[in-house]
């Protein structure tokens, strides 16, 4: 198949950027998104041409490096995916794809499709932790928690951290990350310590670092490549509102 790829470039964070058009013929419907971006930098380095910076890494939907903006949703079109994981086959031959960076002011341009999403980093270095006395391991059945709340802690702790939730809000919140990080760990007694503190300062440095509020819509869970619910804002909100009032 023939496509083309409408790709946003922009040297740095301090220059203005534009989409560029690039043809890409001979494409495998088996390819991956990622790969056919491998296909076209080869073809500019053999050109003496720039190749386009994207982040990637594992690519088997684990890193959440490759945030890409694809036909106006972050990941692209198949719902529970990353951009790794989108195939060619989502698209039709002589189709045109524009492919964009994530947009949001806490996520700034590094190069073409490289954001910094360091500001994850430092919401989970503000209170993602627990204090656990360290030693051999205890026996499993040692510590009984109920399997919806051990359920509940595993499926927030599948967020990835790539920032689709952030890239898809329209007010570019980070409320759906924030409300993982925070549910996996209050759910649990290891997390119960800190847990006051911890939803403290993690919305603190959530603010600080310039994400929007909440609007309710529910596109971040929508978007989201691990299908984080929205219920952990709720209790996002219950462990915040507890906090403060304790």
């Amino acid at each position: 198949m023939n496509i083309t790829l409408k790709v946003w470039r922009q040297k740095n964070a301090n220059e203005q950027g534009k989409l560029v058009t690039y043809d890409v013929k001979d494409i495998s419907t088996d390819m991956s998104f990622l790969e056919v971006f491998d296909v076209l930098n080869e073809e500019l380095i053999t050109k003496g041409e720039e190749p386009i910076a994207f982040d990637h890494d594992c690519r088997e939907g684990i890193c959440g490096m490759c945030s890409m903006y694809i036909n106006g949703r972050a990941h692209g079109p198949w719902t529970g995916t990353t951009t790794c994981q989108l195939h060619m086959r989502a698209f039709k031959d002589g189709d045109t794809i524009v492919v964009e960076p994530f947009r949001a002011v806490a996520f700034p341009v590094i190069k073409d499709l490289v954001v910094d999403r360091s500001a994850f980093d430092r919401v989970i270095t503000s209170g993602g932790f627990v204090s656990v006395n360290t030693g051999s391991a205890v026996d499993a059945n040692a510590m009984l928690i109920p399997k919806p709340d051990a359920d509940a802690a595993f499926n927030a702790a599948a967020c990835i951290g790539c920032g689709a939730c952030v890239a898809t809000c329209k007010n570019s919140s980070a409320m759906l990350f924030v409300s993982a990080k925070v549910s996996q760990l209050a759910l649990l007694p290891q997390g119960k310590v800190e847990a006051k503190e911890r939803v403290q300062n993690m919305v603190k440095q959530m603010d600080a670092e310039g994400f929007g509020n909440c609007t309710n819509t529910g596109a971040c869970e929508v978007e989201c490549p691990k299908g984080i619910s929205l219920e952990n804002i709720a209790r996002l909100n219950r462990e915040f509102i507890v906090s403060s009032l304790t």
